[in-house]
C-alpha cells in the first residue's frame, strides 16, 4: 500500500479500474479511460484541495461496490483456503467488470441477474479444439451468484449496505437445470477396481 502525502493521488488503473489511494483506501473513479472516471477524478481532486483531511465514502451511499469487493477480498483470505478465494476471485471479476463503479445501494436483484447472465455467456478456448466453449457449468453459476449475495450480506455487517438490499438479493433462485444456455457436467463415476 502506498504511503500517504499531502500530494494529490495519481490515477492508478487496476483491471478496468480507475482508481486512486486517499487515506489508505481505494477510491473508485469509474471504468478506466471514460469519461466519467475523468469526471470524477477531477471532483476528487478539488475535494482534496479544498479540504486535503477530507474523509470520503464514509457513508454507504459513496462506496462503490469495487471497493465493498477489494474489501471483501481482503478479509475473506484468513478465513477460508486458496482454492475457495480464488472462486470468490471469480465471482467479483464478473460483479465488478459490470458494476463496479456503481453504488452499493444501488446494487438489486435485477444487476445480479445481469452479472449471473455474464456468467452463463462467458466462454473460454477448448484446449485440444481451440473453438470457444462454455466455460461455467450451472452448478457454479449457482455458486458464484450465491458468493456475490455473501459479499453484500458481509456490507451489511459491516454497515455500507443496507440490510433490505441483501433480502432483496436473497430472492434471487438458483438457475435449474435445463435452462437455455446452461449445462450440467456429467455425473462423476466410481474409479475402477484396477486403478485402485
Amino acid at each position: 500500500m502506498p504511503k500517504l502525502t499531502n500530494r494529490v493521488p495519481k490515477k492508478c488503473r487496476d483491471r478496468n479500474q480507475c482508481f486512486s489511494w486517499h487515506q489508505g483506501k481505494r477510491i473508485y473513479h469509474g471504468k478506466w479511460g471514460s469519461p466519467e472516471a475523468e469526471v470524477n477524478y477531477k471532483r476528487f481532486k478539488a475535494a482534496l484541495l479544498e479540504n486535503p483531511d477530507l474523509s470520503l465514502r464514509e457513508d454507504g451511499d459513496g462506496v462503490v461496490v469495487a471497493e465493498l469487493a477489494d474489501e471483501f477480498l481482503k478479509h475473506i483470505v484468513s478465513q477460508v483456503d486458496e482454492s475457495h478465494v480464488t472462486h470468490f476471485k471469480i465471482a467479483v471479476g464478473f460483479l465488478v467488470e459490470v458494476y463496479g463503479e456503481l453504488t452499493v445501494n444501488e446494487f438489486s436483484p435485477k444487476k445480479l441477474k445481469v452479472c449471473r447472465d455474464q456468467m452463463v455467456k462467458a466462454e473460454r478456448l477448448c484446449r485440444t479444439t481451440g473453438k470457444p466453449v462454455k466455460r461455467l457449468c450451472r452448478r457454479m453459476i449457482n455458486d458464484y451468484t450465491h458468493m456475490i449475495v455473501r459479499i453484500f450480506s458481509w456490507g451489511v455487517e459491516e454497515e455500507p449496505v443496507k440490510a433490505d438490499i441483501v433480502n432483496a438479493l436473497r430472492e434471487v433462485k438458483s438457475l435449474r437445470k435445463g435452462v437455455h444456455g446452461t449445462f450440467d457436467n456429467p455425473p462423476r463415476e466410481a474409479v475402477p477396481e484396477w486403478v485402485i
